[in-house]
This record gives C-alpha cells, sequence and structure tokens, in this order.
C-alpha cells in the first residue's frame, strides 16, 4: 500500500482528510517535537479507530509534514507513490481524481 493509499483509507474510515486530523492533533498539541509517536497512536486509535500502521502514517504526517522520502516514488512495487509529496485534502479535492 502506498503512503497516499494509507492516507485514503484513513479518510475513508474517518471521515476527516488528513489536514482536518494535522489540525486535530495541532490542537491538542500533538506536533510539539516532544510529544513521542504513541501518545499520537494512541489517540488515533481511541478517537478515530485507526491502528497502529495507518495511525504512523498519520504521524508521520503531523511531525515532518507531506513530504515522504523519493525512495519509492515512481517505482514499481506496492508501497509506489505518485509524487514525495502527499496530498492531504481529501481524496476529491486531488488533481486527476474523478469528478
Amino acid at each position: 500500500m502506498s503512503f497516499q493509499a494509507y492516507l485514503d483509507a484513513i479518510e475513508d474510515k474517518t471521515g476527516l482528510t488528513p489536514r482536518e486530523l494535522v489540525a486535530l492533533a495541532a490542537e491538542r498539541g500533538f506536533d510539539d517535537p516532544a510529544v513521542k509517536a504513541g501518545v499520537i497512536v494512541e489517540w488515533l486509535k481511541q478517537d478515530h479507530g485507526l491502528g497502529r500502521g495507518h495511525a504512523m502514517a498519520l504521524v508521520h504526517v503531523i511531525k515532518k509534514g507531506p513530504t515522504i522520502s523519493g525512495k519509492h516514488v515512481g517505482t514499481t512495487g506496492s508501497h509506489r507513490d505518485e509524487s514525495d509529496t502527499l496530498w492531504l485534502d481529501g481524496k476529491r479535492t486531488r488533481p486527476g481524481a474523478p469528478a
């Protein structure tokens, strides 16, 4: 599953875009560098029903923003992403998304 696919699945499960979840995390101070990933994972599990893998994908975005390593960009593997910048504003608004 690509990084973007993880974020899309999070949106499907929670009804919130990744950007909305990042904003909620910031309201709670979870974007502070001192906050450990486990605290955020627990919040995402308890309040939004996310499992560890999906939560960790969102932790990355909360802590480091939408840029990911180019390691899998353009490869043919199952974790391939189209870009090194993740789309956080929802699947329906992503450029090239079906109308």
